[in-house]
């Protein structure tokens, strides 16, 4: 028998995942999966967990290629371009090659629908 989603399931994700934010308010992959829950469905929302980790978790490296892909979904290239430059500066800072090698293919992407 295969599981079909609902939005139920989400929900129930959602709401276990906010109590993991707040029983463990410093641990920024609560947020992150947070917001990954709402991408899709809430990119507003996601936006505001995305700002979140940005703010009170600078050097949390995963959150730099989804806080990107966002702005540039949302058309604002200007911030997508700012993000993906700080990700790969942070990822070299902490020697996370493959992180690196990610963003940056992703990054001469953006660039390249500039042209």
């Amino acid at each position: 028998m295969h599981t079909i989603f609902s939005p139920e399931m989400n929900n129930d994700r959602i709401q276990q995942l906010l109590r993991f934010v707040q029983e463990q308010p410093g641990d920024p992959f609560n947020v992150y999966a947070l917001a990954m829950e709402y991408r899709t469905e809430d990119p507003g929302q996601a936006l505001h967990y995305i700002e979140k980790l940005l703010t009170e978790h600078p050097d949390y490296l995963p959150t730099y290629y989804p806080a990107a892909e966002l702005y540039e979904e949302m058309d604002n290239r200007s911030k997508a371009g700012m993000l993906y430059q700080r990700g790969l500066e942070l990822a070299r800072d902490q020697q996370n090659q493959k992180t690196f090698d990610e963003l940056n293919r992703a990054y001469r992407r953006f660039l390249d629908e500039e042209d």
